[in-house]
């Protein structure tokens, strides 16, 4: 084996070919030509004297050796990259790129500002921000945070519980004008609901009462959204109720636009938390961030702390 040619460069190639089955994403992600990485792989393998992927036309798989030998450049990569952070940090600035995930809404209202006041203590931080609804793989994605609404079935991530989110149904003052306020869960069965298609179970409202316990309904309506920021101004608009976060809404409730509907049932609250990718949290600019991120969020309008 010709060990001067298992360079840094050559395995984080293979480690992200690795992670995302594709070279052709790989070479778009690194902003180099697909030859390139395809170099750099077959280049490791000759190194080694194994070969690490299996290639068709279709698809991209790992051999038993290349799964082996994945976990543990991964680690070796993961170490570097931690000792170069740290030794960037030593003067006490923060340096280098974090990429941080976060649902469209949330990130729009609220998380931008604090990355924005992030960099402003940090100049010398990036900050790549992706916006979806859509639940993105953090290691597939290179994604080093990820803040996220609902349940998690992310066992792999590391996790920091925020709270719960709390809701409320709410509707403008203009529609509740033109077709009336329920003044009984039932009654929302005669009113237009805006849905949100991305949430599953949106066709079925759950309320709970202090007194009575918990009720569900049909909840149905004529209007499907994908994204929060549009429910928001569907509501504006007067196109019927929703089920909505406090903090999308709370400027809207206290200028008068919205009312709250049915104020003794409440829509069940949605856990918040940030995901990371296990020892990333180790790098300084990444732990600086989530801690920030933590305070922001703690901070938001309806937030119930975990305990």
């Amino acid at each position: 084996m010709d060990k001067s040619a298992v360079t840094l460069e050559r395995m984080r190639s293979f480690v992200r070919v690795a992670e995302r089955g594709s070279f052709s994403a790989v070479a778009r992600e690194r902003g180099v030509g697909q030859s390139t990485v395809t170099r750099h792989v077959t280049e490791l393998e000759a190194a080694l004297g194994i070969t690490l992927l299996n290639r068709t036309t279709r698809r991209v798989t790992l051999t038993a050796e290349g799964a082996r030998y994945r976990d543990q450049a991964g680690t070796i990569l993961r170490l570097v990259d931690e000792a170069v952070d740290d030794a960037r940090s030593a003067g006490a600035h923060l340096r280098g790129t974090i990429r941080v995930s976060c649902t469209a809404a949330l990130g729009v209202q609220h998380v931008a500002k604090a990355l924005f006041a992030f960099q402003d203590r940090h100049p010398s931080v990036t900050i790549d921000l992706g916006l979806s609804d859509v639940r993105i793989d953090l290691v597939r994605e290179a994604v080093d945070i990820a803040i996220r609404l609902g349940p998690l079935a992310d066992s792999t991530m590391q996790r920091k519980a925020i709270g719960h989110s709390h809701r409320i149904l709410a509707a403008s003052r203009v529609y509740l004008d033109r077709h009336g306020r329920p003044q009984m869960p039932d009654d929302l069965l005669y009113h237009q609901a805006i849905r949100m298609s991305n949430v599953d179970g949106s066709d079925t409202l759950s309320l709970h009462h202090p007194g009575e316990g918990s009720i569900s309904l049909p909840f149905d309506g004529r209007l499907l959204i994908d994204h929060g920021l549009a429910a928001r101004e569907a509501l504006i608009q007067g196109r019927g109720i929703v089920p909505a976060h406090l903090w999308l809404i709370d400027d809207l409730l206290e200028s008068g636009v919205l009312e709250q509907v049915l104020p003794d049932y409440a829509p069940e609250p949605v856990p918040l938390s940030i995901l990371f990718v296990p020892g990333r949290a180790r790098i300084a600019r990444v732990r600086a961030l989530i801690d920030v991120l933590g305070d922001a969020l703690t901070g938001l309008p309806g937030m119930a702390l975990s305990g």
